[in-house]
């Protein structure tokens, strides 16, 4: 994303706007909260509250620069919107994200949806698992996942 993105997004560029659009571009994970964005500018010795992170981030989301994710168990997330759908598993251990596009997913939604006369406008997909990494480096972090608040179905 670009500063241009701002403008046609009706929003006026400013430094800390900048500052959480540069974070999110390269964020690693991909997924980060209003927290983690903020510890990334006291780190880098940025002078930029976390009211104003959340209130920058609400802004984007209502412009649809970024998209909040609320997986259970966890503070929402946030990624930036770069118009490519594609879904989420995510692991009950750790807390893990992984995004996954696939193409027979996607047929058979539509499918389904042309089966009961509907026309889809918007999904989201997400998996909950646990992840089989015996050296799961998110794990290692220390993240500790709440997994008696993720859905369980036994179908």
């Amino acid at each position: 994303m670009e500063t241009s993105d701002l403008r046609r997004a009706g929003l006026k560029i400013t430094v800390p706007r900048l500052k959480i659009l540069d974070i999110l571009g390269s964020a690693q994970p991909r997924h980060m909260s209003a927290e983690d964005i903020y510890r990334h500018l006291l780190q880098s010795h940025d002078d930029i509250g976390l009211a104003t992170v959340y209130r920058v981030l609400t802004q984007f989301e209502a412009a649809g620069l970024v998209t909040r994710h609320h997986f259970e168990g966890a503070t929402a997330v946030f990624e930036l919107n770069e118009g490519q759908h594609h879904d989420h598993i995510v692991c009950l251990d750790c807390g893990k994200v992984e995004e996954f596009v696939d193409s027979g997913i996607e047929e058979k939604q539509r499918d389904i949806a042309a089966k009961h006369e509907f026309e889809i406008r918007d999904h989201s997909m997400i998996l909950y698992g646990s992840c089989r990494r015996v050296n799961c480096p998110t794990r290692a972090e220390g993240r500790q996942f709440k997994r008696s608040l993720a859905p369980h179905h036994d179908d």
